[in-house]
């Protein structure tokens, strides 16, 4: 008498349910990934030869062909500025003297905006202490 052996099943791993939990969760951080928002101003940045692209980090300053000044994402006045210059703090902690020197400050400012408004924005800048300003151009593309 033959007996037979029952044969073991074969594992499967079958991988497209995988596949759809990865899309779900890739779906799912795209879409609950908060970008960093600007303020809504256009602004046509004066051209420059030699423009280099940098990282926007520290503090942006936005002076627009109305006359309107940012800080960050915040409209203020001329006063409003240096107060909140003064009083500006990089993760809860305020910054001091020492590092006010080093601190980038970005500065974009439309290319109608006169001359006399960005050297009071300097001046604020340096009254409170920050000298490391980059102005923002945009790259002549000839």
């Amino acid at each position: 008498m033959k007996l037979r052996r029952a044969k073991k099943p074969k594992a499967i791993v079958d991988l497209i349910p995988m596949i759809d939990v990865v899309f779900q969760l890739i779906l799912f951080f795209l879409v609950s990934t908060t970008f960093s928002l600007m303020p809504g101003i256009t602004l046509n940045l004066p051209v420059s030869e030699t423009a280099e692209s940098t990282v926007t980090q520290g503090i942006t300053i936005t002076a627009s062909a109305e006359g309107d000044i940012w800080f960050n994402d915040t409209q203020v006045t001329m006063d409003e500025l240096s107060v909140a210059l003064d009083t500006y703090e990089e993760n809860g902690e305020p910054i001091t003297a020492e590092e006010k020197l080093e601190f980038p400050v970005s500065l974009e400012a439309d290319s109608l905006v006169t001359n006399g408004t960005i050297v009071k924005i300097f001046d604020v800048l340096r009254m409170n202490g920050f000298s490391a300003v980059n102005l923002r151009t945009t790259k002549n593309d000839k």
